[in-house]
């Protein structure tokens, strides 16, 4: 996880089956994706478990008909070279042009103690894979590209270049064959699972794409998640803006299991991955529509 620069369950789950239908977007399902990879155990890049954590989304992404593909590549680590692999799922639009929406799926390394990042690199794989059901069943402007991004997590230490690996090898690769030209914006979810969900807009991002959001959140009714105040974060979307891409961070970094043990199932919700995918979903047109007048 990135580093900044310095008891009302029945109504609770009617208020998410009365969302899911109007969006289709569906936080239980997403909460299921999240416990199964928490099973897993730890993820971190190079690991058995990235691997298993790899397969287990592939095969969801094929069950609900998105084509997917590995971008393998070696990252020069301070431990050394390291096989890591982004996975991309590809949902067709009018336009070939590309709206990519990504988060992390690795955990951070501990060795002394087990860390299986419910929150921290589960809470973003998961509702990608519940998203690409959504988008699979939708008609969308763009071509939408689903970016499962590995090598989020610094090997040893965020500082200089270890960190966001797989972000800064998807823009490379793009400018290198020159698909950086289609790519009309990125939006990034990361940690925003939290029971206690509070989403600050991230200074960094693009200000256009945070008010969209934050907009569909106001008009969803969801204010007291999506925050009305700034908090400047380093994360995967920096090399997405280095690069001229409008992009966006979705991040609540307010969590105090942070890169603890205490980073589990219990931390998270169904309600809070329902609330962003209902504002996510519920915001697409309005970001179709910009990015369509450009």
């Amino acid at each position: 996880m990135p580093r900044p620069p310095f008891a009302m369950v029945l109504l609770v789950a009617v208020a998410s089956g009365v969302c899911a239908a109007a969006t289709g977007f569906d936080g239980q399902r997403a909460f299921e994706h999240l416990r199964k990879l928490v099973l897993i155990g730890p993820r971190p890049s190079g690991s058995d478990g990235i691997r298993a954590a790899r397969g287990y989304i592939t095969g969801q992404l094929t069950q609900a008909g998105a084509a997917v593909r590995e971008q393998a590549f070696e990252a020069a680590t301070p431990a050394g070279p390291m096989p890591m692999v982004n996975l991309i799922a590809t949902i067709p639009g009018d336009r070939p042009e590309r709206l990519v929406i990504g988060g992390h799926y690795d955990t951070k390394r501990f060795d002394d103690f087990e860390f299986v990042g419910a929150n921290d690199g589960g809470s973003s794989a998961a509702f990608l894979v519940e998203l690409a059901r959504v988008l699979k069943a939708r008609k969308n402007a763009f071509t939408v590209e689903l970016v499962w991004l590995d090598g989020e997590e610094a090997v040893v230490e965020w500082a200089g270049t270890d960190h966001t690996y797989g972000s800064r090898h998807y823009v490379e690769a793009a400018q290198r064959d020159g698909s950086i030209k289609r790519l009309e914006a990125f939006i990034l979810v990361d940690m925003i699972g939290d029971k206690d969900l509070a989403m600050r807009r991230e200074g960094n991002s693009t200000e256009w794409l945070t008010k969209t959001i934050w907009d569909a959140a106001r008009r969803l009714g969801h204010t007291r998640a999506f925050l009305d105040s700034t908090t400047f974060i380093e994360d995967d979307h920096m090399p997405f803006l280095e690069a001229g891409v409008p992009a966006v961070d979705l991040i609540d970094l307010e969590y105090p299991a942070w890169h603890t043990s205490g980073d589990t199932v219990d931390k998270t919700s169904a309600q809070s991955l329902q609330i962003v995918g209902n504002v996510l979903v519920d915001a697409l047109p309005a970001i179709e529509a910009r990015l369509a007048a450009r």
